[in-house]
């Protein structure tokens, strides 16, 4: 498939394994992973530095297949789930880093346009998830209260 804003199409990333159910092999019980993944929430690390952090250190190569449930199903049960998804979040701060360069420099025009683009990605992601509900409906994007919202 071919990407949104170039002409190109990109390669795929790595397959996960085929098979489904639970692995054998792994070290810790469903309900220490449970904890170790609020406890690094807590932290502030986002769901997908959790997944990494529990392959490279605890040797956990699939939290969903461990447990049954995915790391964000985990942060929602235990009510610690980010309140912006982390893909929207992070397009949100590179929107922001890019205003505060076009600050600074008036006339970087591909720096416009691809402020550009990348506020069109936010408000398709946004659209998105009001939609299925991960937002609310009244949710808008707006660059002032952007940078107040991810200060927090």
């Amino acid at each position: 498939m071919a990407r949104i804003h170039a002409r190109k199409r990109g390669k795929s990333g790595s397959k996960r394994p085929v098979k489904k159910g639970p692995i054998d092999w792994v070290p810790h019980p469903p309900e220490w992973v449970e904890s170790k993944v609020v406890e690094l929430a807590n932290k502030g690390t986002p769901p997908s530095l959790i997944g990494i952090i529990l392959r490279d250190q605890f040797g956990i190569p699939s939290v969903k297949r461990v447990t049954n449930m995915s790391i964000l199903d985990i942060l929602k049960k235990r009510n610690v789930a980010p309140k912006i998804p982390e893909d929207l979040e992070n397009l949100i701060r590179k929107a922001i880093r890019m205003r505060k360069h076009l600050e600074q420099h008036k006339k970087d025009i591909h720096n416009r346009r691809g402020l550009q683009l990348v506020e069109a990605k936010i408000h398709r992601l946004s659209k998105y998830y009001k939609k299925t509900g991960v937002l609310p409906p009244n949710w808008k994007y707006s660059p002032e209260q952007a940078s107040l919202l991810l200060r927090r």
